[in-house]
């Protein structure tokens, strides 16, 4: 039975303060009216049983999980952040913030800007024309996500901001000098191939950090444990004696040495951990892990808006994206130049950062929950095998993840900057450091950068500064431009997946 119709001029009540009931529903529900767009799934536990005695295998877990990214969600999903609250003290938070016109579903900026995860991840191959769609991949400039603005100076103002509230940048110029202003994120959407193989890898990382960190805790002072994991270096630590650590020496990671690849910044622990937030942030809806079982959490009265289950249905499904073409492997190479383009990459320095193969430990990624940033292999619940992703097995027991990055963050200098006010930084991430662009697949994914602003692979490259700067004035200023073209025909080679999912087609 549907919930009973609300009249709309119950926002008007919102408006002078009222509050909703728990539950009672915000937007005009009848029966004629149909129902949630996203059909129900078993619970996590249920799940958990069935993948464990064989009833559900990984295609079907994998169904279960593109069906949570591909379903546009409407209101009696928990779409939108309900009824705008004057007693809310942060406009800009989850749950809280105002609508376009007062339309009660879309902001646009900040979020509340789409319906489904496949609506910005719809760009498989760029280089091809028309370009190709398909599920899991970039997204142009028109699906970029506007993160936490304070201010967008759309008509450039030289306004001496006596008018904006304080907290705002002192910084960030008002000039008028054909630039519009911005203090905030802006950020193109990545794709999802072989994110199992990234999620293992920042695992495995994490729990060698987390060793070097207890032994420097155990160990007497002065003594100095090196980051040392996957080929890949973050710093030292050194201990101060009695169980304290001084961490100046750490490079590339937060000082909980937790690895995290995912978001341009490198904010994201996993793919769960990254849906999470994009569930409220892009659409409204309140995962119940995120503020538990039966709460409306934004007052549109639904709860339960994105359960466990469907969470861990998602997590299975981003895991198992296959990973970007084979051809790239190091060693494997079929062109006549590709050697010599590889010989330019590292000896330029790119390699350095753009680790062109990192390799796992075991073949399995471990899935959790309830997850543990800095106890990966806790919790767990389900292992997926990479090599049904179409990952190559490595001489031993792991899997070669030719993502061509390091997984660290670096300081790329002032011309690639955010303008994102410290007060909204998460992890405290200056505005000028980016975690490592994975360059697998980069042939068929422009715009580059974490802004889209690169139109060319050339273009991406003379963005670059800060530690990346000797290595992008070689580039530029020290090849000729047949080396450069001969480097670029190499980058060329690193496709996308081809007709990438569509095996999961049409859904249950």
């Amino acid at each position: 039975m549907w919930k009973k119709v609300v009249p709309l001029m119950l926002a008007a009540t919102i408006v002078a303060g009222e509050a909703l009931a728990q539950n009672e529903p915000y937007w005009p529900q009848a029966p004629a009216d149909g129902g949630p767009a996203h059909p129900a799934i078993d619970s996590h536990s249920t799940l958990v049983d069935k993948w464990n005695s064989g009833d559900l295998g990984l295609d079907q877990m994998r169904q279960l999980g593109l069906s949570v990214f591909s379903t546009p969600f409407n209101t009696y999903d928990g779409f939108g952040d309900g009824p705008f609250d004057p007693t809310e003290t942060d406009p800009r938070a989850f749950g809280m913030r105002p609508t376009l016109q007062g339309n009660g579903l879309v902001l646009r900026v900040n979020g509340l800007d789409a319906q489904s995860c496949n609506e910005c991840h719809t760009i498989v191959k760029s280089s091809t024309r028309p370009p190709t769609l398909g599920i899991g991949g970039v997204g142009g400039m028109v699906q970029q996500a506007i993160i936490m603005p304070t201010m967008i100076d759309v008509g450039d103002s030289s306004d001496d901001r006596t008018q904006y509230e304080a907290n705002h940048d002192p910084d960030l110029p008002l000039t008028f000098d054909g630039t519009a202003d911005f203090s905030g994120r802006f950020a193109n959407p990545p794709f999802l191939f072989g994110g199992g193989g990234v999620e293992l890898l920042a695992k495995e990382m994490t729990a060698d950090l987390q060793d070097a960190l207890h032994l420097a805790e155990a160990s007497p002072a002065g003594t100095v444990v090196d980051l040392d994991t996957h080929g890949v270096s973050f710093g030292t630590l050194e201990s101060l004696g009695g169980g304290s650590v001084d961490f100046s020496g750490v490079e590339g990671i937060s000082h909980d040495l937790v690895v995290r690849p995912f978001g341009r910044k490198g904010e994201n622990f996993s793919m769960r951990d990254f849906d999470r937030g994009a569930m409220q942030f892009h659409f409204g809806i309140q995962p119940v892990e995120v503020i538990g079982a039966g709460v409306d959490g934004d007052g549109d009265g639904v709860s339960d808006e994105v359960t466990i289950g469907e969470m861990t249905a998602l997590h299975f499904f981003d895991v198992a994206n296959p990973r970007p073409a084979k051809a790239r492997v190091r060693g494997k190479t079929d062109k006549d130049d590709d050697d010599a383009g590889t010989a330019l990459f590292d000896n330029l320095g790119c390699a350095g950062c753009h680790m062109p193969v990192l390799t796992t430990q075991v073949p399995s990624v471990p899935l959790a929950y309830p997850e543990v940033p800095a106890e990966p292999f806790s919790n767990v619940y389900a292992w997926v095998d990479l090599v049904e992703a179409d990952f190559d097995r490595a001489p031993g027991a792991g899997v070669l993840v030719p993502l061509f990055s390091d997984l660290k963050r670096h300081d790329m200098g002032p011309a690639l900057a955010e303008t994102l006010e410290p007060s909204s930084a998460p992890l405290e991430i200056p505005n000028t450091h980016f975690v490592t662009a994975r360059l697998w697949g980069v042939a068929d994914t422009a715009p580059y950068l974490h802004d889209g602003r690169a139109a060319t692979l050339y273009q991406a490259i003379w963005y670059h500064g800060g530690e990346a700067e000797t290595a992008r004035d070689a580039f530029i200023d020290g090849l000729s431009t047949a080396d450069q073209r001969l480097l670029l025909r190499f980058l060329g080679r690193l496709r996308t997946p081809n007709r990438p999912n569509e095996e999961l087609l049409p859904l249950p």
